[in-house]
C-alpha cells in the first residue's frame, strides 16, 4: 500500500512539474499565422490541413494530464516551408477553452493568454 501511495505521489509531482514548465504567451506575441489558426479554431474551420483537429496524445506529458481526446492539434503555417512545418496550436476541451502554442514540434509549449 505504501509503495502504491508513493508511486501516486511521484506521478502527481511529475504532472505538476510539467504543468509548471508551460510559460504563457500573449496573443499579440504570436505570429500572425497562429492568430489566424486561432480564428479558424473559434469558427470551427475550414482548416487548410487534413490532419488539423486530430487528437494530440500528449505522450511526453509536457501539457497537464487530461483524458484521451481532450487535446486537439492544429497546424500553424510556416512561411517558406514546403510541408506543415513545426508550429502547432494544441487546444484543450470541447469547445476549446485552453490553447497552447509550440514553435518546435511539441518540444516546448506556451499557454496562450486570450
Amino acid at each position: 500500500m505504501r509503495r502504491l501511495l508513493l508511486a501516486l505521489l511521484a506521478a502527481l509531482a511529475c504532472a505538476c512539474a510539467h504543468a509548471r514548465d508551460v510559460r504563457g504567451i500573449a496573443l499579440a506575441e504570436l505570429p500572425a499565422e497562429a492568430r489566424e489558426t486561432l480564428r479558424l479554431i473559434d469558427a470551427g474551420g475550414p482548416f487548410p490541413y487534413r490532419r488539423d483537429g486530430i487528437v494530440f496524445q500528449n505522450r511526453e506529458r509536457r501539457l497537464p494530464e487530461q483524458p484521451r481526446g481532450y487535446y486537439r492539434e492544429y497546424t500553424v503555417p510556416t512561411p517558406g516551408s514546403r510541408d506543415r512545418g513545426a508550429r502547432r496550436i494544441v487546444a484543450g476541451d470541447k469547445p476549446p477553452v485552453v490553447f497552447y502554442y509550440t514553435a518546435d514540434h511539441y518540444k516546448t509549449f506556451r499557454r496562450i493568454q486570450r
